[in-house]
Parts: C-alpha cells; structure tokens; sequence
C-alpha cells in the first residue's frame, strides 16, 4: 500500500501543498494524497476584505475542492478536526454540515502515514466583553460572505428610511477594531463600496452619512510594517474621510457601541473586529502536541511537531523557529503569520516529503520575506518589496496595485496552473466591463 499523506485545511499553503503533492507524487502513484477541509470551496484568505464588501464576486475566485482533486491527482474529504489518535496513526473528524446545516460527511476517522496539520488561525478577542457576541469577523469566506448581506441590508433600510418625504438622513456607522492589513484594506473598501453604491439606485445614502473609524491600541497603523508604509497608508485613509485613532485600547463592544479607554463611546451600526488572530482552540486537545502560549503547535525547523515526527504543520497554526537556538523554547523569532509563509511552506513540504519517502535526511526551513504590499481599494495601494536586487524598496500607487495584484496570480498559479490562470483572468476582465462594480445581492 503507498504512503499516506493527510493534509488536514484547505487554506492557501494546504491546498497548494495538496496540488503539488498530486502532481508529483501522487500522478506517479508514489503516495496517496488526501486533503480534508470544513467546506467544499476555497477563497484566498487575501480577498476576503473585499468579498465582504461586494467588490468581489466570490463564486468567480473560488476553487472547488472536488474539482481541484479530480484534475490534481489527490483526493477530498469533507470533514472538521476534532482530536487526533496518534498512537493508532488516525485523525478524528466530527460531522461536516453545509451552509443549510445538512450532513455532507459523518464523523470518522481517517488513517495516515505523514499528517500535515494546516488550519490556520482566527480572530483572537483577548477577552474582551462582548467581542464575540456583537463582532463580526472575516476569518472564512461564509463570514465575508454574511457581512455583505448583512451590509447590503443596512443599505436598502436606510435607503427606503431616507427616501422621498423623509429629510433625515440615515447614518452608518461602522467601527474596525484593528490596524493591521486586514483593518486598513477594509476600511478603504468599504469607502469605495460608499461611493459607488449610490450609482445602483441607493442615492439616499451618500459617502457623507458612512462613517468608518478605525481603531487600533498600537500608536500607529499597520505596526508590524515599515513605519513610511502605515505613514502613507493613513494619509491615503484620512483623505479618504476615514477617522484613524491609533494608541486607543477598546474595553468593551455592546449592540451599538464601542468602548473605549479615555475616551468617547464610539457609536456603531456594524463593528468588525480585526485586532489580531490567534490558533484555533482544537489544536490544545491534539493527543498532546505541544502548543505555545498562542496556542499554536510548537515546531522544529523541519516543520515536525517536537512531539511526533509524522505530524508536519504549516501556516498560522505552527510555531516555527527561524534560528537554530530556540529549538527547545517558544521565545525569540518566528515565522511570521503571513500568506507567503505559508505558500513558501508549502514548496518546502513538496520537496521535503519526497526526501522523507527516499530516506534522506531532512532539511530545515527558512522564510525568505518578499515584504509586504496593502491594497487600499481602488484609490492606492502602499507596502515595500524585498528581493535579490531589491532592498526594502517602497512602492505606493499604481506601481504597487501592480505588485498587489502579482501575489494572487502567483497563488493562482500554483494551484490552477498556467492555463487556468489566463482563463480566469479573461474572465474577470469581461466580467468587469458587463457586470455591477459591486455585488449586488
């Protein structure tokens, strides 16, 4: 029987870790390769800002699963981790239910050679009251996909609220807790959805009565960039009418506000919060796979857990050192939680399993940043590219829209391959010039 690889996650790095797999190993019949994720479809994490804006049509950049398996040479599960037999080499997975709440898989479990765990992170609350109950996040495609209805909604009241024979104008309110990428790409989505709403009808409701704040605890934007990429990036936001409050701690979030420490109740129609992630709770309850104080697994270099050398993780959910010295602890660097990571990870594991099957030695690995790009809608885009010949260069406008949009081409390519790619990128242009700017249900 051949090996079996499981890949447990269907985000960015498990389903191109999955294709790759397919196309190398799993073509030759030199393994058995096996992806198992809670939905049928995935959406580039990326994109979720502007899914739940309407500025993107989810169902033009989604990929099948089933598909993705039947042209790739490994094979799909539907299924959601719950624990792990690690002595019997089997992972447990409880009922997969659809969108409507139907049974698309019963809990089972599924045997494996080599697991790969992949599934990513969530938004971390830290305890805040009421985050939970009164949020709404953009971790997975379905809660981009709920906001949008739910702000479409909020569009049409208002709208009919503010029409004919009535003077007073409705006013949105819309708080983001958070400065990071997420919150910042957002926000200036939300303002492009502000202004062109209007053109479909809904005029009642002009940019002026949208107000977005966003709020952040670090003293500036986008913290973890270079300090003239948040500079710009909140230039661009203000310009744009949107209220940046930076170095402000959020204590509690009711139905229709925000609090906040040292000052004002900020009022609030929707608040989204995009403060930070943290790993998802199951991974504390994976037969005893050490986890870090995040709550991710902790790992060697090799990308191993340092409890069982058959268990490989990447992603968010891994804690990988990036220095030889802190193979035993969990201070010091590691590689950061970012979609490159994981997509370098990925390429990593291809090459690292078919050493694993000819019994060679492992290698470690090494994140190499390409920097970091932010689009802010279509008015700009701002972030610094790293390379062989470029040093921390910054881009801001149309040069950096360019770079932005090269990171989900490069995505695609991985995992629709060349052809496909073109093919999608056809039909997004046609689409543009014969449907809504925004979406519209």
């Amino acid at each position: 029987m051949s090996h079996h690889i499981v890949i447990v996650g269907g985000g960015a790095g498990g389903l191109e870790l999955a294709t790759r797999l397919g196309r190398t190993l799993g073509r030759k019949q030199m393994a058995r390769i096996t992806l198992i994720d809670r939905t049928l479809t995935h959406v580039w994490k990326p994109l979720l800002h502007e899914v739940a804006t309407g500025s993107l049509d989810v169902a033009a950049n989604e990929v099948n699963y089933l598909a993705q398996a039947r042209w790739n040479h490994f094979e799909f599960q539907p299924g959601v981790l719950c624990g792990l037999d690690r002595r019997g080499k089997e992972v447990l997975l409880s009922e997969a239910l659809d969108d409507d709440g139907g049974s698309m898989a019963p809990a089972r479990r599924v045997a494996y050679d080599t697991l790969v765990l992949a599934i990513g992170s969530r938004s971390a609350d830290f305890g805040v009251p009421g985050v939970r109950a009164h949020c709404a996040f953009l971790d997975t495609a379905e809660e981009a996909r709920h906001f949008h209805r739910r702000l479409l909604r909020t569009y049409l009241r208002a709208h009919v609220n503010s029409g004919p024979g009535n003077d007073q104008r409705t006013a949105l309110d819309v708080v983001i807790v958070g400065g990071g990428a997420t919150g910042v790409e957002l926000a200036a989505e939300l303002r492009y959805a502000s202004r062109h709403l209007p053109d479909y009808g809904l005029g009642s409701i002009t940019p002026d009565c949208v107000h977005i704040t966003v709020v952040d605890r670090a003293p500036r934007l986008l913290a973890a960039l270079p300090e003239r990429v948040g500079a710009e990036s909140q230039r661009v936001l203000e310009a744009l009418g949107i209220d940046v409050r930076c170095g402000v701690v959020v204590k509690e979030v009711t139905e229709n506000e925000v609090v906040v420490e040292d000052g004002p109740v900020l009022p609030a129609t929707f608040v989204v919060w995009a403060a930070g992630i943290e790993a998802p709770e199951v991974l504390a309850r994976l037969d005893g796979l050490a986890t870090n104080k995040r709550g991710q697994v902790s790992l060697r270099r090799t990308l191993q857990t340092r409890t069982d050398d058959d268990v490989f993780v990447l992603g968010d959910c891994g804690a990988c050192p990036q220095t030889d010295g802190l193979e035993e602890g969990d201070e010091g660097p590691m590689v950061p939680p970012l979609a490159q990571a994981a997509q370098q990870q990925a390429r990593f594991l291809e090459q690292q399993f078919v050493r694993r099957l000819a019994g060679q030695r492992l290698e470690v690995f090494e994140f190499r940043s390409r920097g970091s790009l932010v689009s802010l809608a279509d008015f700009s885009a701002v972030g610094n590219v790293m390379g062989n010949l470029l040093r921390d260069v910054t881009f801001e406008g149309r040069l950096a829209r360019y770079f932005y949009s090269l990171l989900y081409r490069r995505h695609q390519l991985a995992v629709l391959g060349p052809t496909r790619t073109v093919l999608a990128m056809m039909d997004a242009r046609i689409k543009r010039r014969r449907e809504p700017r925004l979406k519209l249900h």
